[in-house]
């Protein structure tokens, strides 16, 4: 590391939600600004104002904070180097576009649409593919093969125009990568890429390196799509004369589909059946609805911690990190160079890990806030303490509890029938009202001494112990489920668990 400053950036598009690989090139940069003591910011990069969709940004921000990822600048917080989103600067980058321009590293291109589609087309009747590169550009309709008075006049006239980079004959270009280490690129193979365009507003290119620039940006942690601009991002840093001050550069490996080959997609969580959002997200144009890890009922850390280890290797066997773990042994060079594969019931486990390192206490609270709220239920904190405790070994989410202990909030009205067919025989109501009698005389209907008084009378009648506790959990739960059966009844109290034999035995 060097003496500069750690300063890094999560610089998204607000063009939709924010795709959990977008989560995660943002938890990279938080987590290595933490490390080395920096500061990370958050910038809004809409120079793209035909693809800004309402809602998105403030989806990004409350993505963010989900997960836990405090922002130390940027556009929902400010900071001195703000404005923080790109649609507010756009007054700056005509001043860089002129100067390259005034150097001779980009020009004027006047070219239309349609003269680009026609020559496309000219193209591809020879069989060959169109680029706008150094092969192509002296014959096309800009600066270059204008005259000054030409470009003038146009200017002038109102043409509409946009400025391009000047790319370099035949450069071979050796960049060096975080991650990758030593990459190789020959300008003859990069294009000439618009940089400005006349309404004013600066492509992706021109305002992430001016904005890098001016925001003094140590380190550009980013996705590996964004490889193939980097030569291009380099040279504007050395024809701006700001080689020097130039961030270091690391392109992070793709999140890989679970099955098959390729990149994760929306397409693909829809069709295995899990998030690829952080949060919900219901489209403002079409409506639609697609489904976030906060409302499936993940634990922000668990989603973290499964994003961390996607890409990133702590060369040890620890699979469970705090926050504050994760930043401490975070580093860019246990990061890997290739794809790592999403894996939804891996994502599921660590949800798992998180809920059974919750207490009891916290646990009932959840289950009595996400899930009995919504039925209408009243739950007495401790009993839903107690009874989240005895089951949350047995599920992933707070959600699936309600399976396991919905009896112990709702007497059954319905007898599973596989179950009654095997439990409830005939001399099964009799063997429940004599149960009942003993239950009644029981004082401590604690579930030590139930079990100690029951257990005493099944031995003493010389029945074999099946033949009770099966109709007996029938009877209190309505299914062959549930957990320890004496644990079951001290919870229900003595008053419910005697109505439920009766109805029980009313019933089958």
């Amino acid at each position: 590391m060097s003496d500069k400053k750690v300063r890094v950036r999560f610089a998204p598009s607000p063009t939709g939600p924010l795709h959990m690989g977008g989560v995660r090139t943002a938890l990279f940069n938080y987590l290595f600004a933490r490390k080395h003591g920096g500061d990370f910011l958050l910038r809004i990069e809409d120079t793209d104002q035909t693809r800004y969709v309402p809602g998105a940004e403030e989806y990004i921000a409350e993505a963010l904070k989900w997960c836990g990822i405090t922002i130390d600048e940027g556009a929902t917080v400010g900071g001195e180097y703000g404005p923080y989103r790109q649609s507010e600067r756009k007054p700056l980058y005509r001043e860089y576009a002129e100067k390259l321009i005034a150097t001779g590293d980009a020009y004027y291109a006047f070219d239309t649409a349609e003269e680009l589609d026609a020559i496309r087309n000219q193209y591809e009747a020879e069989k060959k593919t169109f680029t706008y590169n150094p092969e192509t550009r002296g014959n096309l309709n800009n600066s270059l093969a204008l005259s000054a008075e030409e470009v003038q006049a146009k200017i002038e006239a109102g043409e509409a125009y946009v400025v391009r980079f000047k790319m370099p004959v035949n450069e071979e270009l050796h960049l060096n990568d975080e991650i990758r280490k030593q990459v190789v690129f020959n300008s003859s193979a990069l294009d000439d890429k618009v940089l400005f365009k006349s309404d004013g507003m600066p492509t992706y290119h021109l305002a992430n390196v001016v904005d890098d620039y001016l925001m003094k940006i140590s380190h550009v942690i980013r996705g590996e799509e964004w490889l193939p601009s980097m030569p291009l991002h380099v040279l504007l840093y050395k024809k701006l004369g700001w080689e020097a001050e130039m961030p270091k550069f690391a392109h992070l490996p793709l999140i890989l589909k679970p099955v098959g080959k390729g990149k994760l997609s929306k397409r693909d969580g829809d069709k295995l059946g899990f998030p690829v959002f952080p949060l919900l997200w219901k489209d403002p144009k079409t409506q639609d609805i697609s489904s976030g890890y906060r409302e499936e009922g993940y634990f922000p850390e668990a989603f973290v911690n499964m994003l961390a280890l996607l890409g990133w290797n702590p060369g040890t066997e620890q699979e469970i990190f705090s926050m504050e773990e994760l930043s401490q042994a975070f580093s860019l060079e246990r990061v890997g160079k290739s794809g790592s594969k999403f894996d939804p019931e891996k994502t599921k486990w660590f949800n798992r890990q998180y809920l059974l390192t919750k207490s009891d206490d916290e646990i009932g609270q959840l289950f009595s806030q996400e899930v009995l709220a919504k039925k209408g239920i009243e739950a007495d904190p401790n009993k839903a303490s107690r009874v989240c405790g005895m089951v949350k070994d047995r599920v992933d989410f707070i959600s699936e509890l309600w399976d396991h202990v919905n009896f112990f909030f709702e007497a059954p009205k319905e007898f599973d029938a596989k179950t009654a067919k095997k439990a409830w025989k005939e001399d099964a109501p009799e063997l429940m009202q004599e149960l009942k009698a003993i239950l009644s005389d029981i004082t401590d209907f604690s579930s030590a001494n139930t079990e100690t008084i029951v257990k005493e009378w099944i031995t003493a009648k010389e029945i074999g112990f099946g033949k009770v506790m099966n109709p007996f959990r029938l009877a209190m739960v309505g299914a062959g489920k549930g957990p320890h059966m004496f644990d079951i009844i001290e919870l229900l109290g003595k008053e419910e668990t005697l109505s439920r034999i009766d109805y029980a035995c009313e019933t089958l």
